[in-house]
């Protein structure tokens, strides 16, 4: 029996800074990205083309990008939300991947976007198209799909249906972003079974934050539901904020750990991606919240 791969998308130059206080040198971010590339990441979300204002972490967007090794076997994803942030990412000439992002209700997306769900859907799909018409592959997340900080439970059919219209769009994939760490494992199998069905032939992606300490339950759930690819940043860092309370990341190394135990390849290499933990909890001068980045090595 062939053993099963799962991708993993390393977030943490984007998703798992956005929200700290902490400003981050490029110097790090820059350093952050090439251990990722060491330990084996191969489609790294390294920045966001924001506003700066809303997410001053990420102001350096094109001054870090301008600075990314060359690699020919590494997609650099970029996420944006509008068309302005997608003429900036292309113009760099070095982002291969746009990230689009709708959300599933009109409280959040107006307070993280400006936009109604609708709307946000709508920017979304125009943001692959712009990125194909450049040569480059486009994405697009469902974000708030397992539920909204404002709005409260987030009906599965309104993902399904949103889902379906964004695969109009064919994207490289369609993700379920647990932006607030609501989802369990029910939940998700149910949501990533039912959106895989809607959307045959488009791989699945999952987001998943560790808020309520089910985000590694959330991720074994949503690979048995046939989810290809899994979000997870290093040290388990991250958050959004625009989100009150959304909590890190499901961590790199204990998603690797979990799942390559698990009998399947996710061809990161573990002992590297404690290293690199090593390295940036340093950085960030504070315990992460990742656990097998502190726990003895095992097998040893």
């Amino acid at each position: 029996m062939n053993q099963k791969t799962i991708e993993i998308v390393e977030v943490g130059p984007r998703d798992g800074l956005q929200n700290e206080g902490l400003a981050v040198s490029t110097a790090d971010k820059l350093g952050l990205i090439q251990r990722a590339i060491a330990y084996g990441a191969r489609r790294i979300e390294v920045t966001s083309f924001v506003n700066p204002k809303k997410v001053p972490q990420l102001a350096d967007a094109e001054e870090l990008v301008a600075l990314l090794p060359h690699r020919g076997d590494v997609t650099y994803i970029g996420l944006v939300l509008n068309r302005r942030g997608a003429e900036r990412a292309i113009a760099t000439g070095r982002i291969d991947e746009l990230g689009a992002v709708c959300v599933t209700s009109d409280s959040f997306g107006i307070r993280n976007q400006g936009q109604t769900s609708d709307e946000s859907l709508a920017a979304a799909m125009e943001i692959v198209a712009l990125a194909k018409s450049a040569g480059r592959s486009g994405q697009i997340t469902i974000a708030t799909a397992f539920g909204c900080p404002f709005e409260g439970e987030v009906a599965i059919d309104r993902v399904v249906d949103m889902a379906k219209r964004a695969a109009d769009a064919s994207p490289r994939e369609i993700a379920l972003a647990d932006t607030i760490g609501v989802g369990v494992p029910s939940q998700v199998s149910e949501m990533v079974g039912r959106v895989s069905e809607a959307v045959a032939g488009l791989p699945v992606r999952v987001h998943f934050h560790n808020t309520r300490n089910t985000g590694l339950a959330n991720v074994w759930a949503a690979v048995a539901e046939g989810a290809t690819t899994i979000d997870a940043s290093l040290g388990g860092l991250g958050g959004c904020p625009f989100a009150p309370g959304a909590a890190g990341n499901v961590p790199t190394e204990d998603v690797v750990y979990m799942l390559e135990r698990g009998g399947m390849a996710t061809g990161l290499d573990l002992p590297a991606i404690v290293d690199a933990a090593t390295w940036f909890t340093g950085v960030m001068g504070r315990a992460l919240p990742a656990m097998v980045s502190k726990a003895p090595a095992f097998p040893n």
